[in-house]
């Protein structure tokens, strides 16, 4: 193998990661992760805390998916997105400003990680509503708050459980829960879960409240079939989809409408582990942390 034979893997490593991180991160992405991981100042977890394993490793893109779809069975929290996010007519933008804000809370500096916690809050405190059945709601109810967050932790765990390149001890995620209970007090979550069994009561305690809405049904068809993106990736992004919702709660599946398939689903998991491999494979490692002050 000649020098130029050996070059091309790079190239194309190089090509498909770049462009994966624009479509996650935006345009300005490589900017933004130089001032997160290259700033120097505390941070709010340091650099072996169990939330930088989880939210730094590709499984993310799974358990990101999956926190779209349960967090949609909330009729309130599905109302306010529906209404306020812009997911359909901006669905990068509501990507890349999420993204922006894990990576900025778990990786950043103390006072970037609260500053951004403050841009959230200020943007909840106008959202006002109410839902398609007369139910009036708010962005920064903490009842609504902890709905989102008990979704999000609890995916982005599995995904991590189930895909990710170091899986950690059952230590390690009651240590992760704890990590997110940070972000989610600071964000106004009351009493937020310490350890994994009472997320997955929190996230129990919600069933009462859950149902697939027209806004639910809508999010789910275009999260898992109409995505915004160009024919050639959407087999590999449809491998992300299938990963995803191998990871839902049959509960949760149900009220999707998403029932299993035995047969079908045996091949969820290698899908969905092959494709994390390819973008753990393209994308860049990131620069390590500056924490003198």
């Amino acid at each position: 193998m000649d020098a130029d034979d050996r070059a091309t893997p790079r190239s194309l490593r190089e090509r498909l990661g770049s462009a994966l991180f624009e479509r996650v991160a935006g345009p300005d992405g490589p900017a933004k992760r130089r001032r997160i991981h290259g700033t120097p100042g505390p941070r709010w977890f340091p650099p072996d805390a169990a939330i930088r394993a989880v939210h730094g490793d590709a499984s993310m893109f799974v358990g990101g998916l999956a926190a779209l779809l349960v967090q949609s069975l909330h009729p309130s929290a599905m109302a306010a997105v529906a209404a306020h996010s812009g997911y359909r007519s901006d669905p990068w933008g509501r990507l890349q400003r999420t993204s922006t804000f894990l990576a900025v809370t778990t990786f950043g500096t103390a006072a970037d990680a609260q500053a951004a916690v403050d841009r959230v809050r200020a943007v909840h405190h106008r959202i006002r509503g109410t839902t398609a059945a007369g139910r009036p709601y708010r962005a920064d109810d903490p009842h609504l708050l902890a709905w989102v967050h008990a979704a999000e932790a609890h995916s982005f765990l599995r995904a991590h459980e189930v895909y990710g390149a170091a899986p950690l001890d059952p230590a390690g995620y009651d240590a992760y829960v704890a990590d997110m209970a940070v972000v989610a007090a600071a964000l106004g979550v009351e009493d937020p879960p310490r350890d994994r069994a009472g997320l997955d009561a929190v996230l129990h305690s919600y069933r009462p409240e859950l149902a697939r809405t027209d806004e639910a049904r809508e999010a789910a068809r275009f999260l898992l079939l109409h995505p915004p993106l160009p024919w050639p990736v959407r087999p590999a992004y449809g491998a992300l989809a299938a990963a995803a919702v191998h990871l839902l709660e049959p509960e949760h599946r149900g009220l999707l409408g998403l029932p299993g398939v035995p047969l079908v689903e045996c091949a969820f998991q290698p899908l969905g582990t092959a494709v994390v491999r390819s973008i753990r494979w393209a994308l860049p490692a990131a620069p390590g942390p500056r924490t003198a002050s």
